[in-house]
Order: structure tokens, then sequence, then C-alpha cells
């Protein structure tokens, strides 16, 4: 596998234990409920596209990225309001990953990435979240240089 799309896989998979931890906290702050459910679902969908990604880059020899110790949240989450706005934040960092993993892979990886993109996009949706009319790219990609401008515009992935 090339080392761009190991390096790819590599910050999609950081990306995914960010996910997994902010998800836990979104959980935590919502209550009984359709709400809840949904957070439930994502929790278990990130931790699903985490443990894929996993055997991706150990299956291209590479050891994976481990999780953090911790992750700083971009706000304070002390409420379910609170928690729906960090679930779609989270989603559309996510969003810009995957445009990169895009960009960065080719074949049936490139299908993956595409297809975790559009997942995180329905879910930022899902959650809230307004979105580019090209999800994980901002408005002017094309005219600033596509995914990697997107990448570089903003700040790492983790919550």
């Amino acid at each position: 596998m090339p080392a761009a799309s190991v390096a790819a896989l590599q910050a999609a998979l950081a990306a995914e234990h960010a996910a997994v931890y902010g998800y836990g906290v979104v959980g935590a702050r919502m209550p009984a409920g359709p709400r809840r459910e949904d957070a439930r679902a994502a929790y278990t969908a990130h931790q699903a596209r985490r443990d894929a990604l996993e055997r991706l880059v150990g299956g291209a020899r590479a050891t994976p990225a481990p999780p953090a110790a911790g992750y700083r949240l971009p706000f304070a989450v002390n409420d379910d309001a609170a928690a729906g706005r960090l679930a779609a934040h989270l989603e559309t960092r996510l969003t810009a990953v995957y445009a990169d993993a895009v960009a960065g892979t080719t074949g049936p990886l490139r299908q993956t990435a595409a297809a975790a993109l559009r997942e995180t996009a329905l879910r930022a949706a899902h959650w809230g979240a307004a979105l580019p009319a090209l999800p994980g790219l901002p408005d002017d990609a094309t005219a600033s240089g596509g995914a990697s401008a997107a990448a570089a515009a903003s700040p790492s992935p983790s919550a």
C-alpha cells in the first residue's frame, strides 16, 4: 500500500478514536429517548469504522495509531443541546478527514473513504450541522486546492 494511503488511513483512524471518545460524552449528556439512541448508533458506527481502519492499517504492515490518553472538547458539554452540537462538530470534522482520505487513496480504499465521507456528512446533517455543498471541503475548495486545503484550514479532528 502506498505511503500516502497509509497516512490517510492513519489520519482517519486518529479521527475515529476522537469521535468514539466524543460520542461517549454525547451519550452521557443525552436524556433517554430517540436522540440518545441516535448517539448510541453513531458511537457504534464509529467503533466499527475505527476497528476496520485498524485492520486496514495493520494489513498494510503499519502500526495503527493508538487513541490519545484524553481529548480536549471544543466547548463545554453540560446539557443535551451542547451534546448535539458536539455530535455535529465531530461529524463535520470527520467529513474533512474523509475528504482527504478520498484524495489520498485509490481503488477500493477510495471507495471505503467515500462511503465514510457520505456517512459522516449524513450524520452531521442529522445533528444540525450546516454543511457546504461538498461536505468535507470549504465552499471555495475548487479555488483553494481541494481537500488538502480544507484540512490545512481546520484544526485537528480531535474532540
